[in-house]
């Protein structure tokens, strides 16, 4: 299993999420970013960190100074920058990440994911499922269920599906291995990542059985509850198929 250690970027500083309140989100320790990624990599030996650039997500400014900053740490970096076109996805790809995220929250129309992925490739494309309280947010998604957008992502060519429940980030509620795996079965043939909720190495464990390629992860490294040989030993767990 994947390990993968999530930075919440806004206003240039590393914020802890909790529950998707964004204005209620403080800063992780001193808020330096460029900091926590190096924790991640050197103490942790994470080889990837996903970024969500909250500014850009909620219709700002992209933060691409602090994004720079965090691609030169060493990490490769998933970013979720609130890309809603192809102009904007291929902006994000050149400032060196290793997969523009499309977030549902900020996805107009799965037109918009089709051209995006037709321009990035499977490859470097992943679709952030964003649900709260287990049903899907964005317009797009209306009234339909996780996997019904999940199978919609996956013909549009996304490489790789991300299950995010906003109501449950920060919450050390657990994730909900039932949507995961009703996901996992609507696209078999696609890297599956989930975040939201994670209290530690029995839910690594948990989300490998429920056929998770890997995890996202903050809250218990913040609080250092996964340490490197956690991280280590989860990176043998079985992930069904």
């Amino acid at each position: 299993m994947r390990v993968i250690g999530v930075i919440d970027l806004m206003d240039g500083h590393a914020v802890h999420a909790v529950r998707g309140d964004r204005d209620g989100y403080r800063p992780v320790g001193d808020g330096d970013a460029v900091a926590l990624a190096r924790r991640y990599s050197i103490e942790l030996g994470l080889g990837e960190i996903y970024v969500a650039d909250l500014d850009a997500i909620r219709g700002g400014a992209r933060q691409d100074t602090a994004l720079a900053a965090l691609c030169a740490v060493g990490p490769l970096v998933w970013l979720d920058a609130g890309v809603s076109s192809v102009p904007h996805a291929v902006e994000v790809i050149d400032l060196g990440v290793a997969h523009v995220v499309v977030g549902l929250e900020t996805l107009p129309s799965y037109d918009v994911l089709d051209g995006i992925c037709d321009a990035v490739g499977a490859a470097q494309a992943a679709f952030s499922l964003d649900l709260r309280n287990g049903a899907p947010i964005g317009a797009c998604a209306a009234g339909e269920s996780p996997e019904r957008v999940a199978s919609r992502a996956r013909a549009a060519g996304a490489g790789a599906i991300i299950v995010i429940d906003l109501a449950r980030v920060g919450a050390e509620g657990g994730l909900d291995l039932d949507v995961i795996a009703r996901v996992r079965e609507a696209v078999p043939d696609r890297l599956l990542l989930a975040g939201g909720g994670v209290r530690g190495v029995e839910d690594l464990n948990q989300l490998g059985h429920a056929g998770c390629d890997g995890v996202l992860v903050a809250t218990v490294l913040h609080q250092r509850r996964l340490g490197a040989p956690e991280i280590e030993a989860a990176r043998h767990f079985k992930v069904r198929r």
